[in-house]
């Protein structure tokens, strides 16, 4: 992995929910975290709705960079597929930015999102595992374990999906964090 890659994983999600609460600072007087859902943030005709669909996809651009310097260092082909079905997660991400709410394709590529990222970072988790890390491969299954059922129980509490995108975007990042301060780049 370059070092320009370690560093755009690491910056990555630092960008994302800069958007994100900058978002929701600027849309504090209506946006609120049990009634409404992240997208709202960025839904077409919403004045600032770039201050969370333009980090969006720089988020996603980066976090591939960064994914594909993770693919250099997979062990297997269960940690390669993780990665690549984590890829398909970021691009998903990018497609969020690029079809915010209020365009047909949003609410697929939302869950495209969602569903992509948490299972390829499952994928991967057990990839690593096979290849001799047992403490990610425990820690990835009781963190993905852990998220569905703190969002499931969140989709059926709250009016609003905020909490559960949170949820499931602390996830991804938490076990995307774990994987960082694992990976050595290149010197």
């Amino acid at each position: 992995m370059r070092r320009s890659q370690f560093w755009a994983g690491l910056i990555a999600p630092l960008i994302a929910y800069s958007g994100i609460l900058t978002a929701i600072y600027v849309n504090r007087s209506w946006w609120r975290l049990t009634d409404n859902a992240i997208s709202d943030l960025g839904k077409v005709g919403l004045q600032h709705n770039w201050l969370l669909n333009v980090p969006l996809v720089l988020t996603a651009v980066l976090a591939i960079y960064y994914a594909a310097g993770l693919l250099e260092k997979a062990r297997n082909k269960v940690e390669k597929v993780g990665i690549w079905v984590l890829v398909a997660g970021f691009v998903f991400l990018a497609l969020i930015g690029i079809f915010p709410e209020g365009t047909s394709p949003h609410y697929y590529v939302s869950w495209g999102f969602f569903l992509t990222a948490g299972f390829g970072l499952l994928i991967a988790g057990v990839g690593m595992g096979i290849a001799g890390d047992r403490k990610i491969l425990y820690f990835t299954v009781a963190l993905f374990v852990l998220a569905w059922i703190l969002a499931i129980w969140a989709m059926r509490t709250f009016k609003g999906v905020a909490i559960p995108e949170f949820i499931g975007a602390i996830a991804i990042t938490v076990w995307h964090y774990a994987i960082l301060l694992k990976v050595k780049p290149d010197q």
